[in-house]
């Protein structure tokens, strides 16, 4: 797609510790948070992993790189940091796909060398290291192109024989030892013949470059990793013999191109405003190819503000063994999340109304994340009673080992604090402010959610008992709590 606190005068921080997870993984004891071993490869119809065990994955799209740079911006557009990598895992997500620039990849026709060239592909391989470190599958993508002189500045009906074959050996050649990385070959193809897909021609009115003679770029680079091939109509119509066919087996099937490696997948993008966006198109369409190949939607939203279609989709892919990659991990102004569509409103994480459908199905089905290794507890330290009446507390809470991600959430007994739900762990520290109205017990807990390596935990609670302070403790309890936020901010 295009770039579419309760406290006293005395107590007024509540300290919460979770208690000691025995370690980093095994993996990880000697060299902190590395790169673990991800892999991924076609066998028959699916997906599996460098065991062989069949893998679907559930990701998310991450724009910026295919716009960036030839906007003058940077390489990126918001934070590319493992950080922000590391809050992916709070939904689950196994892969991430990553549109790119050829122009910007290759330094070339006036790409800033401020953000292209080699700045460019060192910040695409950093990238990828991010996503491996948290175990998931990297998918690179030729988003943007243009042929000749011109700067690549937004999509294409069909790749450009003039750069997209050079394009593609230089990022193989770059990869070629990753088991983790799968190529997208190009977008969305669309206004062209399913000839054209396949062999190229001259009719957007420049010379492009075949799925053939992309594939046969990777391949010539010794490269062995799957290949992603979207179909027509903005890689959203696989059916035949023209495009928009209703012919399954005319379309993407009939003209998919030859590969030495046996590797290739088809990439199938579809929204609420796509041609083929009912149960009953995706039986007919869909489901033929998925017996036969593996399938990844490689881009999906909802754009109505409702998570109907998206919830529908997603339920519908995983009863046919088809991987899953929601557009867009691009925070949004917009909670509804229509517009892009954004599947989040800040990079901690939050979803829009519609990514909250694809992080819950997410998180209801995990049984393709990799295993948590380390086991966990937790532990609650006791605390002097507190108050009622005085400004909001700060609770925080302590993860160890700090090099463990994920997030924590407070309860008050069963009920959740509503300012202290999904509080993401920082160098082993979480916090949150919230307020307490009522004197009396309050059993506050902490739960640990755990990560790709932590197991998730949850301590005993700590029963405070609020009363109303005195006009004394009322003003020291101000004082105390504002050299509190000074420290915790740093100011």
């Amino acid at each position: 797609m295009g770039r579419r606190l309760v406290g006293t005068a005395l107590v007024p921080t509540l300290l919460l510790i979770l208690g000691v997870l025995t370690g980093p993984a095994p993996s990880q004891a000697a060299t902190g948070n590395a790169p673990r071993l991800v892999a991924v490869r076609v066998q028959g119809n699916r997906l599996v992993d460098g065991a062989g065990a069949p893998l679907t994955l559930r990701g998310v799209d991450r724009s910026g790189m295919q716009y960036a740079c030839v906007q003058g911006f940077g390489t990126g557009d918001g934070p590319m940091t493992q950080a922000s990598v590391d809050a992916m895992t709070s939904w689950a997500v196994t892969a991430v796909r990553v549109p790119l620039n050829e122009d910007c990849w290759l330094g070339i026709n006036g790409a800033d060398p401020a953000y292209s060239g080699e700045v460019y592909r060192r910040a695409v391989a950093q990238y990828v290291s991010y996503l491996h470190r948290d175990g998931m599958v990297a998918v690179l993508d030729l988003h943007w192109n243009a042929p000749g002189a011109q700067l690549s500045t937004g999509q294409q009906p069909m790749a450009d024989a003039d750069h997209a074959p050079a394009f593609w050996s230089s990022v193989a050649e770059a990869f070629v030892a990753d088991p983790g990385v799968v190529f997208d070959l190009f977008n969305e193809p669309h206004d062209i013949t399913w000839s054209c897909w396949r062999d190229g021609c001259s009719t957007p009115g420049y010379t492009t470059a075949g799925m053939q003679a992309l594939v046969d770029a990777v391949r010539a680079t010794g490269a062995r990793q799957p290949v992603m091939l979207g179909a027509l109509g903005y890689a959203g119509a696989v059916g035949g013999p023209q495009q928009y066919g209703s012919d399954p087996t005319q379309g993407w099937l009939a003209w998919r191109p030859s590969d030495p490696a046996g590797q290739i997948a088809m990439s199938w993008h579809v929204y609420n405003f796509s041609g083929c966006a009912t149960t009953a198109c995706w039986d007919s369409q869909i489901a033929p190819v998925a017996a036969l190949v593996p399938v990844v939607i490689g881009e999906l939203g909802e754009t109505d503000c409702g998570i109907d279609f998206a919830t529908r989709l997603l339920d519908w892919a995983d009863a046919h063994a088809i991987s899953t990659l929601a557009w867009a991990w691009n925070q949004s102004s917009n909670a509804c999340g229509d517009a892009g569509p954004s599947a989040i409103t800040d990079y901690s994480g939050t979803p829009t109304t519609y990514g909250t459908a694809v992080r819950n199905h997410f998180l209801r089905n995990t049984s393709t994340v990799p295993p948590s290794t380390t086991p966990s507890s937790v532990t609650v330290d006791p605390t002097a009673d507190a108050g009622v009446g005085v400004p909001a507390v700060v609770l925080r809470a302590t993860v160890v080992p700090p090099t463990a991600g994920g997030s924590v959430a407070f309860t008050d007994g069963t009920t959740p604090i509503a300012d202290c739900q999904a509080r993401l762990v920082a160098s082993g520290r979480a916090t949150c402010v919230t307020t307490f109205t009522g004197a009396g017990p309050h059993s506050v807990a902490v739960a640990y959610s755990g990560d790709s390596d932590h197991t998730a935990s949850s301590g005993n609670a700590l029963v405070v008992v609020l009363a109303h302070p005195t006009l004394a403790q009322v003003v020291i309890g101000y004082l105390v709590l504002l050299a509190h936020l000074l420290h915790l901010f740093d100011l």
